[in-house]
């Protein structure tokens, strides 16, 4: 999805210290051929460092504990050849830069994914203004949203990583002291399950997401155009030209937005379409949530996608009314990611799990409320096989 971050991402980039420790003769990297030590630092007086989950089929997924983000995720091909599937960057200085480097690349996100319009909720009757950083409205928790600062980690075993984010009252100024827990496990089933879990002593908002970018290709010289895509949807939320939800539901049936049956992107997301369709202009691309089918069973399929070289399909599963699809519509190759490879428009797909956009000021929408005494439960599965 978009990222108009500004400037000032200040807190963010909060006083870097690279730690300065004594290194080994010889680095052992990560199977995704990451280096750890370049993610090793401290910041805001937390430790950050690089974990790497595995499981017995040779599936390895790396995360770093700055912004909760999934840095690799290496799945075989139906070669048995190691392919890494999403975007990101092979050190922790491009992540923390949010000047030069801004990105969300596979980043936890909260407190409130996706947009909220003109920057205002209401709460119990209080009005709260909240800082905006995309066309007047605060996207992804605002300016120094979650994604920008640290969660406290730890290693439960080789497979299961637990974050967990302190926010306090008035972080980014949303009501309430937030404890926000995000647990990554990776399967035997070459499955990466995410679950979020938060309290709060305020009544508060509250709406996380993974926002990697997927390349089933395991190379992002190449665009996401050939991919091919379902979605368990048969309608979407519109989009006005701030990316804003016009809080209409409406029908994808004969449009670019249909993917009820399984079909190629780049079948829907041609330059026509872009120019003339009005929600395809809109988001100059699919940047769109779609309203799920499947009622809140993370049993049922809400999304495929497949990449017809590689033989890779990743299945998505969810507890989450919405999925907001992204389709690198703002990448322009300034990005310059894993192995020196520049980011191109289109060379990645983001599957956010989601409440819809705005939920907050849309009360007819499933509600994003958190109240003292309640627990905060999403759930969100991306499990990975070949063809």
């Amino acid at each position: 999805m978009k990222i108009i971050q500004s400037t000032l991402y200040g807190l963010a980039v909060m006083a870097v210290s690279l730690a300065s420790c004594s290194k080994q003769a010889e680095v052992q990297n990560n199977v995704s051929g990451l280096n750890p030590e370049r993610f090793d630092s401290i910041v805001n007086n937390i430790p950050v460092k690089l974990y790497e989950l595995k499981n017995s089929n040779g599936m390895t997924v790396d995360i770093t504990n700055f912004g909760g983000r999934v840095v690799s995720i290496c799945v075989p091909d139906r070669n048995g050849e190691t392919k890494d599937v999403v975007l990101g960057f092979d050190n922790l200085r491009q992540y923390t830069d949010s000047v030069n480097s801004p990105s969300d690349f596979g980043a936890a996100i909260g407190r409130y994914a996706n947009r909220i319009n003109k920057g205002v909720i209401n709460i119990n009757g209080e009005t709260i203004t909240l800082p905006t950083n995309n066309f007047g409205h605060t996207l992804h928790g605002g300016p120094s949203g979650w994604q920008y600062q640290v969660y406290e980690a730890e290693l439960v075993d080789e497979s299961t990583l637990k974050l967990t984010m302190n926010s306090k009252d008035g972080d980014m100024n949303f009501p309430g002291n937030v404890v926000a827990v995000v647990t990554y496990t990776l399967t035997e089933d070459n499955a990466l399950d995410i679950k979020y879990e938060a309290t709060t002593d305020k009544t508060t908002v509250i709406n996380m997401t993974n926002h990697s970018y997927f390349n089933l290709s395991g190379d992002p010289n190449n665009t996401i155009l050939d991919d091919s895509l379902y979605i368990n949807s048969t309608s979407f939320t519109p989009v006005d030209e701030t990316y804003m939800t016009t809080g209409e539901i409406v029908t994808t049936e004969n449009t670019p937005f249909d993917f009820s049956t399984i079909k190629r992107i780049g079948d829907g997301l041609t330059e026509e379409n872009v120019k003339n369709d009005v929600q395809m202009h809109n988001g100059n691309g699919y940047d769109h949530n779609w309203v799920l089918d499947t009622k809140g069973d993370d049993t049922a399929v809400a999304a495929i996608l497949k990449n017809v070289k590689t033989g890779i399909m990743m299945t998505m599963f969810t507890n989450e009314p919405g999925v907001q699809v992204y389709t690198g519509n703002f990448l322009d190759g300034t990005a310059n990611g894993k192995k020196g490879i520049k980011y191109q428009q289109r060379t990645g797909i983001c599957l956010e799990t989601q409440k819809y956009p705005d939920t907050p000021n849309k009360t007819e929408w499933p509600s994003a409320t958190l109240n003292p005494g309640e627990k905060y439960y999403s759930h969100c599965i991306y499990k990975f096989s070949t063809f």
